[in-house]
């Protein structure tokens, strides 16, 4: 009989946590789970699938005007309800947690609703309750950080974001990156009068420029008020008289008038209480958690998978990493996690897809490089009137020919690149790309049909 009560004992019910204890389940090992929260965790619940439910419902309003140029009339003003959105959103959340919840049951694991913590390399507490595992892991995630600023409190966050009562009239949007962008978006295209405020000189600074740069012309096109190099000082609250609309002071001087504050600064790994420190392991200054490429700990019992080791937040990584673990844990040892060409989208307005090397990165690397751009008004907006262009770009190692880079603003980004990926992940060459016919008329055969480099 083992000493332990558990093979595996997975700290978070979300992506990275519920895929590891489901496959491990299921390889025969005795697995147990713990989550205080919604099984799914940020990405089911307060992240990827709500944020694309409510992105999608954002864009209905162009699609309305767009319609007119296809010879489509509306004989009544189209409206908008936010609570039957949410309602609607919040039931295929609920929808999906059920999944979730089956999934674990059909692998034989035990779940333990409450918050665990770490008492030693081998021992978990769940409320009180202790178990003993062979191997644990922390797959706890991360949440939105508020910034150290006068009047923090009057602002929310993406999690408040989901379960806004009502659409603001006006909101003032803090940050530059993926959440920030989207949710602004959203915001726009369902009606608010939207204000984005970045400290740095352009958007999606961890993308290469170009993506950012077209990126900030379409918001800006859309309505978006766009104000760089400039920061949120403090937020006042309401005046007598004034409902909720709070007094928004930027470092630049201004003052935005607006009655909701979205912070979109950053995420911190969850890691506070769980007892890491007590039990030897060591985490980064931020909290996040050291692990080698196996994903262990210094306590070598002790792992840790996604957000939480602040790596890579993204849910398929989160997916990847999971099942390493589980295949040296339960398995062959056959898998081995490779960060390289991870492909992302950004689901803003327009979106944004992007894999491989920015042009910064790749000249960095590896030196001459050749760069293929396009900038265009796709077919869609031709008889609606619609001015929002379409951009790709193409990176390409000068001496080997091979393709390091494919990024993209514009309708459904992500779906095109997705299909890319898997051409870098086989090491295509822009002569490969250049053989490979074109589907036509799409957009995304401009990648394949880009045949001279810019200066």
């Amino acid at each position: 009989m083992s000493q332990y009560d558990y093979d595996l004992f997975t700290i978070g019910g979300g992506s990275g946590g519920v895929r590891a204890a489901r496959f491990a389940g299921q390889a025969g090992a005795r697995v147990g789970l713990a989550e205080k929260g919604d099984l799914g965790g940020t990405c089911v619940n307060v992240g990827c699938i709500p944020k694309k439910l409510m992105s999608y419902s954002a864009h209905f309003h162009e699609d309305f005007a767009d319609a007119a140029g296809y010879g489509w009339t509306l004989h009544s003003e189209p409206t908008f309800d936010w609570p039957a959105l949410i309602a609607n959103k919040d039931r295929e959340i609920t929808h999906l947690n059920g999944i979730y919840q089956r999934l674990l049951d059909g692998a034989n694991v035990s779940l333990h609703r409450g918050f665990a913590t770490v008492e030693d390399a081998h021992t978990v507490s769940v409320e009180g309750k202790r178990f003993t595992a062979r191997h644990i892991l922390v797959a706890t995630g991360g949440h939105p950080d508020k910034p150290q600023i006068p009047g923090r409190e009057l602002g929310i966050t993406s999690d408040d974001f989901f379960h806004l009562k009502g659409l603001p009239k006006r909101a003032v949007v803090l940050g530059g990156g993926y959440i920030a962008v989207e949710l602004a978006s959203i915001l726009n295209g369902l009606g608010s009068d939207v204000t984005l405020v970045y400290r740095r000189e352009r958007l999606l600074r961890n993308m290469d420029a170009d993506l950012g740069i077209h990126l900030a012309d379409e918001m800006a096109k859309k309505g978006i008020r766009l104000v760089f190099d400039a920061s949120i000082a403090a937020i006042e609250a309401p005046h007598a008289g004034e409902d909720s609309v709070k007094q928004v002071r930027l470092t630049n001087g201004e003052t935005v008038a607006a009655e909701c504050v979205l912070f979109a600064t950053g995420r911190t790994p969850n890691t506070r209480g769980l007892g890491l420190e007590q039990a030897g392991v060591v985490l980064k200054e931020n909290g996040a958690v050291v692990v080698n490429e196996n994903f262990e700990s210094n306590v070598p019992s002790i792992l840790a998978v996604g957000d939480v080791i602040d790596r890579v937040a993204l849910t398929p990584v989160a997916l990847a990493e999971a099942m390493v673990v589980v295949a040296r844990l339960f398995g062959k040892g056959e898998r081995v996690m490779s960060y390289q060409n991870i492909p992302t989208a950004v689901f803003s307005h327009p979106n944004v897809g992007t894999v491989g090397l920015t042009e910064e990165q790749a000249r960095k690397a590896h030196g001459e490089v050749k760069i293929f751009k396009t900038d265009f008004k796709p077919l869609k907006n031709t008889l609606s009137r619609n001015t929002e262009r379409t951009f790709m770009k193409l990176v390409v190692d000068a001496q080997t020919d091979k393709v390091l880079g494919v990024h993209m603003v514009g309708g459904d980004a992500g779906e095109v690149i997705q299909g890319f990926a898997v051409a870098l992940q086989c090491g295509a060459t822009k002569a490969q790309f250049d053989a490979t016919i074109g589907i036509h008329p799409t957009s995304a055969e401009e990648f394949v049909t880009m045949r001279t480099p810019v200066a």
